[in-house]
């Protein structure tokens, strides 16, 4: 395959055949880097060198009744991991302060359980209001399914974007969870869609799906037409149902990275949790597909230091895209 050329016919309007896709996820070892070129091709010709930062700030923690089988805060989950209730705007606004110290442009809210309260739609809403006006950045609010009325508040705050991940294919959804379905999370994404905030949506690799069902959500996103797809893999926690799955290897990783930039070559594709467990020494690399990356901790997990981060953009001479109260103040 070549796979540079196959980049310029994506960039030309083509969609990837299946076999095509397939062809990506079973590339041999030795084309790797073939295929990321022209994987790069394709993010060059959308994004050139900039890379998108975000940052998440776990905003309530366990005491979620859903039973996702890859998540240490679900109701089937015995991982020890801290609980606390929805936290405070002050605590929200001390975490976009960090946020923006640390060159990151879009501040994540994250919280757990099937769906948020109004009295938790309240504090995000006053909080983003004065995370603008401070900072300016942008923010992403994850707080499980939505209903129309708490989308159209969260659109008057500001919410730029709403987070909910398809996670996987359709046809795998039902061996993750069956608190919910695989519908009701596409509802929830058309739902922010209506209300004018940016979709947000991706999926978590290594939950012993088939490549089938990683092309199927690669071409999920791209009907869905998500703006940010953010590719998470499987890091295993003791005490959820998939403890001890370990299916992956960095070189695959960074096939499926390239997989999701031929099959949404203009989105935003980030590089989430499992990153550095996961694609360990060759995370560099997976910014010649992906352009958008978190930066600290995740949920209950430990990310990398963000200066590591910061040194590993500015060695493959990439450059952060700031926000706008940000210009000037900050310098690679």
């Amino acid at each position: 395959m070549n796979w540079l050329q196959l980049a310029q016919e994506v960039v030309e309007g083509k969609v990837i055949s299946d076999q095509e896709a397939i062809s990506i996820l079973n590339c041999d070892d030795d084309e790797l880097l073939l295929l990321l070129n022209g994987a790069f091709h394709i993010r060059k010709h959308y994004f050139g060198k900039k890379v998108k930062l975000n940052m998440i700030i776990n905003a309530k923690s366990g005491y979620c009744p859903e039973d996702c089988g890859y998540c240490s805060q679900s109701s089937i989950s015995t991982a020890e991991i801290e609980k606390y209730p929805f936290i405070t705007k002050e605590e929200i606004l001390e975490g976009a302060k960090i946020a923006f110290e640390n060159k990151v442009g879009t501040y994540c809210i994250v919280a757990s359980g099937r769906g948020p309260t109004r009295k938790d739609v309240n504090v995000v809403s006053e909080a983003v209001e004065e995370i603008k006006d401070k900072y300016g950045l942008k923010v992403c609010a994850c707080l499980g399914i939505l209903k129309e009325e708490q989308a159209a508040q969260l659109k008057q705050a500001g919410v730029d974007r709403y987070n909910h991940n398809l996670n996987t294919s359709e046809r795998h959804h039902s061996y993750i969870t069956t608190s919910h379905t695989y519908k009701d999370r596409v509802n929830t994404v058309e739902i922010a869609k209506k209300h004018g905030i940016s979709p947000c949506s991706g999926a978590i690799i290594g939950m012993k799906e088939t490549k089938e069902d990683v092309i199927d959500i690669a071409r999920a996103l791209r009907q869905l037409d998500a703006d940010s797809i953010p590719i998470n893999f499987l890091h295993a926690i003791d005490g959820t149902k998939l403890e001890g799955v370990n299916e992956l290897n960095p070189r695959y990783c960074l096939k499926v990275l390239a997989l999701f930039r031929y099959i949404n070559p203009t989105k935003e594709i980030r590089i989430s949790g499992g990153r550095e467990v996961n694609l360990g020494s060759l995370q560099p690399l997976g910014l010649y597909a992906a352009n958008s990356v978190f930066l600290g901790n995740y949920l209950t997990t430990q990310g990398q230091e963000s200066n590591q981060d910061h040194k590993m953009l500015s060695d493959l001479g990439f450059e952060i895209e700031l926000v706008e109260k940000q210009e000037g103040v900050f310098s690679l």
